[in-house]
């Protein structure tokens, strides 16, 4: 029964118009009014492209009032009425698709987080899962070793030698 129900919810009704191919589980009662960013029948709120090919609420009763007084004269309309009408065609306003939404503070946050993350595992690795450097790394043994070194004269650096002639 359950299998049923979700085939034949996943099944599009598809209906033919003069854009296409479209299915009306998508866009319900709303209105086709042009072709789109990609020529498929959904609402997109672009600063790019301004013009989505369906109204972004479905038709209801006031909406179709409004939409037959608008048909007449402008200067008729309220402002709350104009207002109304674009609301029924369009989400946000180029001024609110524009606003900033605060994002970047998520983002520099999850960089903190994974950033810490990286120092306390470094930290762990550090203390725990490396052994102790050996003896030799130390400064005074480094230092034993260059002047053990000189006293026996490994690679000395004696200037210039000229091909052909030999100093040693």
């Amino acid at each position: 029964m359950a299998g049923r129900l979700f085939a034949s919810r996943l099944r599009p009704v598809v209906q033919l118009q003069r854009c296409g191919i479209m299915t009306l589980d998508r866009i319900g009662n709303r209105d086709v009014v042009g072709f789109g960013y990609n020529g498929e029948p959904s609402y997109l709120d672009r600063v790019d492209f301004p013009c989505p090919a369906i109204r972004w609420k479905e038709n209801s009763p006031d909406i179709m009032a409004l939409r037959e007084k608008e048909k007449g004269d402008w200067k008729k309309l309220s402002i709350e009425e104009k207002k109304a009408l674009y609301r029924a065609s369009f989400r946000q306003t180029f001024s609110e698709m524009e606003a900033p939404t605060g994002e970047w503070k998520g983002v520099v946050g999850m960089s903190f987080i994974f950033v810490s993350c990286g120092l306390w595992l470094y930290m762990y690795f550090k203390v725990f899962a490396y052994p102790e450097l050996p003896e030799s790394f130390s400064l005074e043994s480094r230092l034993a070793q260059l002047d053990r070194m000189k006293k026996l004269d490994m690679n000395p650096i004696d200037g210039w030698n000229p091909p052909g002639k030999k100093y040693y």
